[in-house]
């Protein structure tokens, strides 16, 4: 029988087997039914349910924190309030941790700030996305600079990932201070409506600071940041959605930078033409309608997957796959602002684009936008730069491209929009659409000046003459089309089977780039 330091093997067992109780139960039974209470999961219950079942496989379940200032030696607990580790969702791998907040709020330490780079720094080597369940009160106060630190070394990680895995944040209880940076940096922050919040300092110091009265969920709640300030990118109703929620999420995404997201089988015939795309577009170039209408007909079985939903929703993201392969899907969105182009509509898609380009997701690009929204306020918040955002982003992206204008294409915003010079690889367009500097009123308004302050009590007559040869002229595809600026003009039924094809031809794109370290883009 083996015997090591005077303990029998069942002794060993007997040991491995507390030491594991312990670092299960966590901050004990009183605070995970005190999460319960609070509407929250425990972090191991949220990671068996994100995880497929029966494949988490625990990491540095034994690390303890070597703080023994402040009392802190009476409050060690095996796994010091953080749970790491790997497992599969779909049969794919993934790593993941999760904060433990009935472990000291599940403040971070330096023990299990380590823990975190480990996953992280494998998930790296791997090629396996990561996955952070975030429920903490912050740095450990009693660590000082050593909490900090490793934080900082989290930050650097996440950078380092960034673009190489998926990173995908769910904030599901409090992350605050410096906390919020780590979720800030990756690709996608799910929040918990009612339950989770972020900011970067709290009311009482608002209040210290700015005599400022906000609550925690006017400040940082939820809905804040999935509408006002889109911090974050999808808002659940309770854990149990949220984690379904990633699950979703993750089935469009790739593992990593040199590997195609997962192919699923689909019955939509990838022919499937659909007559009720004829009829969206009012005939009237004014009116609104939705664009989703349009994307949910095209999308396989209809599936959508909206980012940002909330957040300038002049402009719809998301994720669809068109003959089983995943796509990131760009359209503007006529029903909102006329569709056009704004400070938050410019960020919003910039980042999506540039996140379909990191990691090979095809982008297709729905257009009808009359141009950017003009006002002081946009001016000075810096509409220049910021919609040079979402044209880099797209002058950049080397995936295959694929745009088609269902109305209105105009001027900066025209040339924005996954146009052909941006290395757009096919551009359809419908005949409905409406290519030019600018509408057809406002270029008469220019164009005619003169003329119509001369033309008196027939300056209305005139001017409606003035805009039907403009639009005849100028309003519609075929200018484009005959300089090779537009591809083919299509019938709006036949959206679907046109992109399939595209896309098909493009699987194998290369498109070069200038050799250089990174480009400089307008921040």
């Amino acid at each position: 029988m083996l015997i090591l330091n005077n303990m029998t093997l069942d002794d060993l067992q007997a040991e491995l087997e507390r030491r594991n109780r312990a670092a299960e139960a966590g901050g004990g039974p009183e605070r995970v039914e005190r999460q319960h209470a609070a509407g929250k999961m425990a972090a191991r219950e949220r990671v068996e349910l994100l995880l497929d079942e029966g494949t988490f496989e625990e990491l540095d379940r034994l690390v303890v924190h070597d703080c023994h200032d402040f009392g802190m030696a009476a409050q060690t607990v095996p796994g010091d309030g953080f749970v790491t580790g790997y497992g599969e969702i779909d049969g794919r791998k993934v790593f993941v941790f999760a904060h433990d907040f009935t472990v000291m709020g599940g403040s971070l330490s330096a023990a299990n700030a380590q823990k975190v780079c480990k996953v992280m720094d494998l998930a790296i080597k791997t090629g396996a996305p990561i996955i952070g369940l975030n429920d903490s009160g912050g740095a450990r106060i009693q660590e000082g600079v050593a909490s900090l630190a490793g934080y900082t070394d989290i930050f650097l990680r996440n950078t380092l990932a960034s673009g190489v895995v998926p990173q995908i944040s769910a904030v599901m209880g409090p992350c605050a201070g410096g906390a919020v940076y780590s979720p800030a940096i990756t690709d996608f922050v799910f929040m918990v409506d009612k339950t989770s919040h972020m900011f970067v300092t709290g009311p009482d110091v608002i209040k210290t600071v700015t005599h400022e009265t906000v609550t925690k969920e006017d400040l940082g709640g939820a809905e804040t940041h999935n509408q006002r300030s889109g911090v974050a990118h999808f808002l659940a109703h309770d854990d149990r959605e949220c984690l379904q929620m990633v699950r979703e999420l993750f089935s469009y995404l790739p593992s990593n930078n040199l590997e195609d997201a997962p192919r699923l089988r689909t019955e939509d015939p990838d022919d499937r033409r659909d007559a009720s795309l004829d009829t969206i577009i009012p005939a009237e170039s004014q009116q609104p309608y939705d664009i989703k209408q349009i994307v949910t007909r095209v999308v396989d079985d209809g599936r959508f997957l909206e980012v940002q939903e909330g957040f300038a929703q002049n402009i719809v993201v998301g994720f669809g796959r068109l003959s089983g392969k995943s796509v990131g899907i760009v359209a503007n969105q006529p029903a909102v602002l006329a569709g056009c182009l704004d400070i938050n509509a410019s960020l919003k898609a910039a980042r999506f684009v540039r996140f379909c380009d990191a990691f090979g997701i095809p982008i297709v690009t729905f257009e009808d936008v009359p141009g950017f929204l003009p006002g002081i306020d946009q001016e000075y918040g810096g509409i220049i730069k910021h919609g040079a955002k979402l044209l880099y982003a797209y002058a950049e992206a080397t995936v295959p491209k694929v745009t088609v204008i269902t109305r209105k294409a105009y001027g900066g915003a025209y040339c924005v929009m996954g146009s052909k010079h941006l290395r757009t690889d096919i551009n359809f367009a419908y005949p409905t659409a409406e290519i030019a500097v600018m509408g057809p009123e406002q270029a008469v308004n220019i164009v005619y000046r003169r003329e119509l302050l001369s033309a008196g009590e027939s300056a209305d007559k005139l001017r409606q003459q003035k805009v039907d040869d403009f639009r005849t002229r100028f309003a519609n595809p075929y200018v484009a089309a005959e300089r090779g600026w537009v591809d083919e003009v299509i019938l709006p039924r036949d959206t679907r089977p046109k992109l399939i094809r595209a896309l098909k031809m493009l699987e194998n794109k290369v498109d070069d780039t200038p050799r250089k370290k990174h480009g400089n883009i307008p921040l």
